[in-house]
């Protein structure tokens, strides 16, 4: 079991997430993080920390989309170990649904 980071992160990526996980299994996309499923080892640490709810474990239904999402650009963005800099508008994004199809990109991040 891993955990998956789904749209919740979306436009929000607080990244409070990554400065708690003892793997540093985080990668970083222009506007979200994902987590490697072969890297994380399900502590769980990193649910409670995102503000956004955005981490569920894999077992929860519904996550085959974000489960390959996270698998592939985990193998494509920077792997990150440091929270960076939220972004300004995060919190008026919170919360805020259908935020894939409005703004996912698959640029990287600029761990």
């Amino acid at each position: 079991m891993a955990y998956v980071v789904t749209e919740a992160c979306i436009k929000c990526k607080y990244m409070d997430c990554v400065e708690v996980c003892p793997v540093d299994c985080f990668y970083e996309g222009e506007n979200m993080v994902v987590i490697n499923p072969n890297e994380c080892i399900d502590c769980g640490v990193c649910e409670p920390e995102c503000p956004a709810e955005a981490i569920l474990p894999d077992t929860e239904g519904g996550l085959d989309k974000w489960m390959e999402l996270n698998a592939t650009f985990s193998a494509k963005w920077p792997n990150i170990t440091m929270k960076g800099a939220t972004p300004d508008d995060a919190d008026s994004h919170k919360g805020e649904a259908g935020k894939f199809d409005k703004y996912f990109s698959e640029k990287p991040g600029d761990a």
